[in-house]
């Protein structure tokens, strides 16, 4: 075509014709169109990210709202104008209970005072109540010792109708042992304190007349034929108490007997306190510091909480010494901001917290596990407190002052168990010899003590995702550097979708595989794994080194970027012969079990889903993802770039090191980072590989719970709402937190890397 024929065509173009302006209009509608949906899409993606936040914000701060407690309730006390012995509270907060010391037991309506009822009790003729005391507030059971040495058990229950679709509650009292009272010492002797505890197979009465002990064992049996509740009286050898220089008036005062039966506390007056072990008639004398006001039992009976005139509170215990012998230990101190008498306290039935008041009118509710005081203020006037109850369901609390007044407060107390303490710090649980971190979050035992430590799980995460990296970053990035610098084009088509493509395979199939084939697979074949690890890298780099010494004849016959290929085959020989001499190698060295080598003689626990089968099976699923990023980020490297420095002189390993590397740091980092994000959040192959036990150890043959795994095995299992439920998504909210964190360091150095290595 000539100059001429170019002009001519060149002047036919009309850019302003109709056809030229609607397809110009269609092209700037549809870059709107564009540049809205992405908009739109990240928006949305944000707002999706700061809706999870909000709501996980939502679940979670409810557990760090303060208790309140409010007046409900003020009337005369209901019954006779006898002593108060006891105050109770039914599950549905309707009806309240006094028992008087006359004998008499009023039942009344919480809310007003109105009176519903009263029993007296079947006291023996000529007899009068000298003592009283309860096995537990959730038991119901109590026993009044009386004038004559006898002590009568006795039970409030009761039974809930509907009639007319309107709930009834009627109590009763229940003498589940019989009406009979049971003889515990000589007529002539009054029991001035009693001590009652009902087990399944004995019931235990211990008393004092004020300077001798006398206890009975019950043994319960059932009689073959009738089926019959059958009890044979032990009389006990209780030792008697000595006075030391420290007794001036040495008098036996309150009695309180465990859950386990084993021993008994005794007050003595002032700050001492004996401490009993029935089984073998020796005691211990312990100092409170400053003069015992008040002794309650914590739920489930382990714990004594000791209140003295300091205003300090104590919780102790029994702990076994170096010599394995129980010793009677203070565990935490509560502060409150008293200093006296009149120190009244009660336990929660269901929780292990506690309700203190004292003679200025303060109400303190604190909790033991989360060692903390959760609501603390002065709600009762100048009249000081004679007798508290709580309600089982801690929800309502009824005081009875000295004038005769009923004082009712609703209590508002949700999640008293967390703390920063109890979810991040060792704390020091029931019947445990130290302090720990614990994540147990239910039991079969209704007075369970929850441990829900995070610390455990958090520690566990972190465990798993460095065994994964550790395993599956190096293979990936090397693989990465290999496949898009080194290999060629034809070869790298194959390899590299065929990479990717393992991201397809669900991780609940991994984590089947590493449960149920990997895990024993290399518990056999410990030698063999470890031989792999030890021998195959130098082994390769061997063979690496013996292709480079032949002849030039040679090495000119394998294709350039088919190095690779050749690698295959040699580790696979070198695997086999790893494990083929493991066997052979077990057997001279390790008495043919190195797992029973590592137990005993080094002493390190081994269990057969571990970290290691967690690194290899996770490192698995990490891989793909790595891999990719960096690939891509290694071959967009401009090809000028490492042409120039291959014309400068620079070798083909300077080139990749000098150049290519650091130019595709910002994305080889990238791909680390979501790698690690990956291995943080996996769920199903820590689930299933990893034994699922929540325990601090480093120990790469022992298995770990993961903040993920926890939030999938337990959620289905909580309570909505309760305070397992919300720390389940607080566990979720500190795996998001760490997530965040961790992507906005990696950003932050990716920006960087990418401004130092941009200019190249």
């Amino acid at each position: 075509m000539n100059t001429n024929t170019l002009s001519r065509s060149k002047s036919i173009i009309d850019f302003d014709s109709p056809k030229i302006k609607r397809y110009n209009r269609m092209r700037k509608r549809k870059d709107q169109m564009a540049t809205v949906g992405v908009a739109i899409g990240g928006i949305s993606v944000i707002a999706a990210i700061l809706l999870i936040f909000l709501y996980l914000l939502y679940e979670v701060i409810p557990m760090f709202q303060s208790a309140a407690v409010e007046p409900m309730a003020e009337y005369a006390l209901p019954g006779d104008d006898s002593l108060t012995l006891y105050l109770a509270i039914e599950e549905q907060n309707e009806l309240a209970l006094r028992v008087s010391q006359s004998g008499q037991i009023s039942f009344y309506q919480l809310d007003d005072g109105t009176l519903k009822t009263q029993f007296n009790l079947a006291l023996p003729d000529d007899t009068h109540i000298t003592s009283f005391a309860i096995n537990s507030d959730e038991s119901r059971l109590m026993v009044a010792g009386l004038s004559n040495g006898q002590a009568l058990i006795f039970k409030h229950n009761y039974r809930i109708t509907y009639p007319g679709d309107k709930r009834l509650i009627t109590p009763r009292i229940d003498y589940p042992y019989g009406e009979e009272a049971f003889t515990i010492a000589d007529s002539s002797q009054a029991l001035t304190e009693i001590a009652i505890r009902d087990e399944e197979e004995l019931l235990q009465i211990i008393a004092h007349n004020g300077t001798q002990l006398m206890g009975v064992n019950f043994v319960k049996e059932e009689e073959f034929m009738s089926e019959e509740l059958v009890l044979d009286a032990q009389n006990m050898d209780l030792p008697a108490i000595v006075a030391n220089s420290e007794d001036h008036n040495l008098a036996l005062g309150e009695l309180l007997i465990d859950v386990d039966q084993r021993f008994l506390f005794v007050h003595l007056g002032g700050a001492q306190m004996a401490v009993i072990d029935i089984e073998n008639g020796d005691y211990q004398r312990i100092n409170a510091g400053g003069e015992i006001q008040n002794l309650a039992f914590l739920l489930g009976g382990i714990s004594l909480l000791i209140a003295d005139d300091q205003g300090n509170i104590g919780q102790w215990f029994m702990v076994k010494d170096e010599h394995s012998q129980p010793q009677f230990t203070e565990i935490r101190q509560f502060e409150s901001h008293y200093k006296g008498d009149s120190v009244l306290i009660t336990s929660e039935q269901r929780r292990k917290g506690f309700v203190v008041v004292n003679g200025d009118g303060e109400i303190a509710i604190y909790h033991s596990t989360a060692h903390k005081n959760v609501f603390n203020a002065t709600l009762l006037s100048a009249d000081k407190p004679q007798h508290l109850s709580l309600s089982p369901r801690s929800n309502r609390l009824q005081v009875v002052t000295q004038s005769g007044q009923v004082k009712v407060f609703v209590v508002d107390n949700k999640h008293p168990e967390v703390s920063w303490s109890s979810l991040w710090g060792q704390v020091w649980y029931e019947s445990y010899q130290e302090p720990e971190y614990i994540w147990q979050s239910s039991s079969s035992s209704n007075d369970f003590e929850p441990k829900m430590s995070l610390m455990p799980l958090a520690f566990g995460t972190l465990k798993a995702a460095f065994y994964a990296m550790l395993i599956g970053a190096p293979l990936a990035v090397f693989g990465a550097i290999y496949t898009a610098y080194f290999m060629t084009s034809g070869m790298r088509r194959k390899i590299k979708p065929l990479i990717e493509l393992m991201e397809a395979l669900p991780t609940v199939i991994l984590g089947f595989l590493a449960g149920l084939w990997l895990a024993p697979f290399m518990e056999a074949n410990l030698v063999g794994i470890f031989s792999i690890l030890l021998f195959l890298p130098p082994g390769v780099v061997l063979f690496a080194y013996g292709i480079s010494k032949l002849p030039m004849s040679v090495q000119n016959r394998i294709n350039e970027g088919w190095h690779g290929f050749i690698l295959i085959p040699v580790v696979l020989l070198l695997g086999a012969g790893c494990l083929a001499m493991g066997s052979p190698v077990e057997t001279l060295f390790f008495n043919g079990d190195m797992r029973q080598w590592l137990t005993h003689d080094l002493g390190i626990s081994f269990d057969q889903r571990n970290a290691m089968v967690v690194g290899v099976a996770m490192g698995f699923a990490v891989i793909p993802t790595i891999f990719s990023i960096a690939e891509d980020a290694i071959f967009s490297v401009p090809k000028h770039l490492s042409y120039g420095s291959l014309a400068l002189g620079a070798t083909p390993w300077q080139t990749l090191v000098g150049v290519v590397i650091p130019t595709a740091s910002p994305g080889i980092f990238s791909g680390l980072m979501i790698g690690l994000g990956r291995a943080v959040g996996e769920t199903m192959i820590v689930l299933m590989a990893t034994g699922n036990t929540p325990i601090m150890d480093a120990n790469i043959f022992e298995g770990m719970r993961t903040l993920s795994a926890n939030i999938a095995v337990e959620v289905p299992e909580a309570e909505v709402d309760s305070t397992h439920y919300r720390v389940l998504f607080l566990a979720a909210f500190v795996l998001f937190i760490f997530t965040f964190m961790v992507n906005t360091a990696a950003e932050i150095v990716r920006q960087r890397l990418r401004k130092k290595y941009g200019s190249l």
